[in-house]
């Protein structure tokens, strides 16, 4: 299980603690930043699911804080996809290494230890995964996290984590992050957090059953998927990490698309509209024979 590794130099000071959702286990923290808006996106619940509406265009970065004071693993995939090695995604993959109480802003796909293709929300056509063959699990970010197997023994004591602080967009400076390749002779198994968006058709079919509600109801449209944007620098390096186990500890999935989608499948309260009176086609109706009197005053 010993695996070759790599880790991104910190160019970039923290800032001000912002408030923002995210998806966590006792291993790490994950929310998905929009890039566009500079905010992280709201995570949504049902069934035990975890849900997040994209905006068609905007760049984004799945964001993974380590809560623990050891090094962790973490192999991450977009849309079924790993997004280091473009391989359909395997627990077993490369992932990105997190130092004890480190942050990683994962940006985009890996092309190689200085450069990244940024990830954008787009139509499912335009998407990476789509354009490669693979759509059927467009729809989902997924990790899979590993501890790393003892090397020395430590003490007990944990000092207090410090605040986790946001990351800064890689379009202004660099940031801290580390990926892992896969172990040799690893099997290529099959995507990992299978359903994706798949899923949404089936809560949108339970959303409603009268046909008024269904016509009023936002109609779905065309999924999203996450597509192969901008060339960006993210200098990275190569290190060692041996896994504990041969399985991932803990996995994390959060689904994502359109508002639309989202609201069409019950998932999101549909969007609010301003209400238009149906229009009259005598809209003085009933009919004055003489001038009204005008309000008693007082």
């Amino acid at each position: 299980m010993l695996a070759a590794a790599f880790a991104i130099a910190c160019l970039a000071a923290g800032s001000a603690l912002a408030q923002s959702p995210y998806v966590s286990n006792r291993l790490v923290n994950v929310d998905v930043y929009d890039r566009v808006d500079g905010t992280a996106l709201p995570v949504h619940h049902k069934d035990g699911r975890n849900y997040i509406v994209g905006v068609p265009g905007h760049e984004y970065a799945v964001r993974i804080r380590n809560l623990t004071g050891a090094r962790v693993l973490v192999v991450t995939s977009v849309d079924g996809v790993n997004v280091i090695s473009g391989d359909t995604a395997a627990p077993s993959q490369s992932g990105y290494v997190l130092e004890g109480w480190g942050s990683v802003e994962i940006g985009g796909w890996r092309k190689n230890l200085s450069r990244t293709a940024a990830f954008y929300f787009t139509d499912l056509g335009d998407s990476y995964a789509a354009r490669t063959g693979r759509p059927q699990d467009v729809g989902v970010i997924g990790v899979a996290v590993f501890r790393e197997a003892p090397q020395l023994e430590v003490s007990e004591a944990r000092p207090v984590p410090p605040p986790m602080r946001p990351l800064p967009s890689p379009r202004l400076e660099g940031r801290a992050d580390g990926l892992a390749k896969s172990t040799p002779g690893a099997p290529a198994a099959a995507a990992a957090e299978p359903g994706g968006a798949r899923d949404l058709a089936a809560d949108a079919a339970r959303a409603s059953a009268s046909p008024e509600a269904r016509a009023m109801a936002p109609q779905p449209t065309e999924r999203l998927g996450t597509g192969h944007g901008e060339r960006e620098t993210s200098l990275s390096r190569v290190t060692t990490f041996e896994r504990a186990t041969a399985q991932p500890e803990q996995r994390l999935a959060i689904r994502y698309d359109s508002v639309e989608n989202l609201a069409a499948a019950g998932i999101i309260p549909p969007p609010r509209t301003a209400w238009t009176p149906p229009p009259h086609a005598f809209p003085a109706d009933p009919p004055r024979d003489y001038v009204p009197d005008p309000p008693s005053v007082r």
